[in-house]
């Protein structure tokens, strides 16, 4: 089972410096299965976390996974849809897998999520390049359909379910270091931002029983993980009610049931949308010493016009005081980290300028930087032209990098003289002689292996930094 993080024209150097202690790109054998699977996820964390649950599946009908896509009798593509340069990822692993199923002509390849969702007739019908086409919210129908391809009928399900949440399945871990994991508190999004295909491909917006949520988090500490990722499309429109009212439960109050698992959970969140977060989040936040000091909150403009275009939602008043309480209640030092969109339809130079002035207000750790792409069937590409050139686009894109990457030394020289509890979550990819692991905003730190393990907390005096990365030395206690 592997990880891919797509090519989405994000230039940001605390990405890529970071995923050099970030989750394995390619998981341990597990061979208890009489049929072999591999898959390969693209995009997003949601996407990891679903073909958790897809192994966990098909692990239930004899599916053991293979690192090695040639030895397996089933591969499956997780996919994103976001950008059309993932797409085109896709495809060009597809015509390698193609390649291999000519000397194995038994094996199966399926494409899952949202460019299933969105690709299923062309990838099926018309290309002929897969034998199955299967939406985020059938995967229970895998086994049935795996069955039918074995007997060469190609098979097909991207049914959207307004109740499937998946909260009975336990995940295997494929994916995770044994320190830190995910767990989907919600599927869907109802926010229908103009650029955006996820509301196509993930359905209507629903939320998972709060006690599964709970009892998935005091399994993994009992397991010996450490740090767990609340994920949703918009966890903080995250609502649990049942019938006659008896039990209402918000983001607030499940943030606060899973940070009382344990102390010693460190408790994370993504992502959040700055139409809904609360300060009654923001204060549980500070309450509770383990739920992390850093928020993911996307503004993709700096201007209000054009966030009225992408159907944000909000203007660029409202964001800047949503930023602002979050400095208030959690302190300067939170993290706050963005996405951003260049080169939005009819974007002006002194819109873009907006972008840039908000961002030397707000000052993020970092961002996920992009610059515009028409994708089908969305509002934006039905109501509005494509009209900023590429070579403006990327001009524009590259002044947001260039701003980003000072304000991301400069905050990360803030903690350069401190001393900062950091879990330990691996080796440090650039060497075996160095540990890795991500302090209380998110930062990743490097620092001399010595004694110490993975999955330790340990106290680390930082004394030096990149735009991307904390270097420093554990103060013994």
């Amino acid at each position: 089972m592997k990880q891919v993080i797509a090519d989405l024209d994000i230039l940001d150097e605390k990405k890529a410096e970071a995923e050099a202690c970030d989750l394995p790109r390619v998981t341990k054998e597990e061979a208890t299965g009489s049929r072999r699977l591999y898959i390969e996820s693209y995009g997003c964390q949601m996407n990891f976390s679903d073909s958790e649950i897809v192994a966990s599946i098909l692990g239930e009908h004899g599916f053991g996974t293979t690192s090695a896509f040639e030895h397996a009798d089933v591969v499956l593509l997780n996919t994103c849809s976001i950008r059309d340069n993932a797409e085109q990822k896709v495809r060009n692993r597809l015509k390698h897998f193609n390649a291999a199923k000519r000397e194995r002509p038994g094996m199966v390849i399926g494409v899952l999520g949202c460019m299933a969702e969105r690709l299923k007739a062309q990838l099926l019908e018309e290309e002929k390049i897969v034998d199955l086409v299967v939406g985020p919210d059938a995967y229970r129908d895998l086994p049935r359909l795996i069955g039918e391809a074995d007997e060469g009928q190609r098979g097909v399900n991207v049914f959207l379910s307004r109740e499937e949440t998946y909260a009975d399945i336990s995940p295997v871990r494929l994916n995770s270091n044994g320190v830190t994991a995910f767990i989907s508190i919600m599927r869907g999004c109802d926010n229908m931002c103009s650029f955006c295909v996820v509301p196509f491909t993930r359905g209507r917006e629903r939320s998972r029983d709060p006690h599964s949520i709970v009892k998935e988090a005091e399994t993994l500490f009992a397991q010996g993980y450490r740090e767990v990722t609340l994920l949703g499309q918009n966890v903080d429109s995250y609502k649990w009610q049942t019938e006659g009212e008896q039990e209402n439960v918000n983001f607030a109050q499940l943030l606060a049931r899973v940070a009382q698992v344990h102390p010693e959970l460190r408790v994370r969140f993504s992502t959040s949308h700055p139409k809904d977060i609360t300060d009654e989040v923001l204060y549980t936040m500070r309450q509770y010493e383990n739920i992390c000091n850093y928020i993911h909150l996307p503004v993709q403009s700096g201007n209000s016009r054009v966030l009225k275009l992408m159907n944000r939602t909000y203007d660029r008043e409202w964001y800047l005081e949503r930023a602002q309480a979050i400095r208030r209640i959690l302190g300067e030092d939170c993290g706050i980290s963005s996405d951003m969109i260049a080169g939005f339809c009819t974007e002006t130079e002194e819109e873009h300028q907006d972008t840039l002035s908000l961002m030397e207000l707000v000052q993020y750790d970092f961002s996920y930087m992009f610059y515009y792409s028409e994708r089908p069937g969305t509002l934006a590409a039905r109501k509005f032209a494509d009209d900023i050139p590429v070579e403006v686009k990327k001009r524009r894109l590259q002044e947001i990098i260039a701003l980003q990457n000072q304000h991301s030394l400069a905050r990360n020289r803030r903690h350069v003289g401190r001393i900062e509890k950091v879990l330990i979550e691996g080796p440090s990819r650039r060497s075996e002689e160095q540990l890795c692991g991500r302090n209380d905003q998110n930062a990743m730190v490097v620092f001399d292996r010595k004694h110490y393990q993975k999955g330790q907390y340990v106290q680390v005096r930082i004394t030096d930094c990149t735009t991307a990365t904390l270097f420093g030395e554990v103060v013994e206690a």
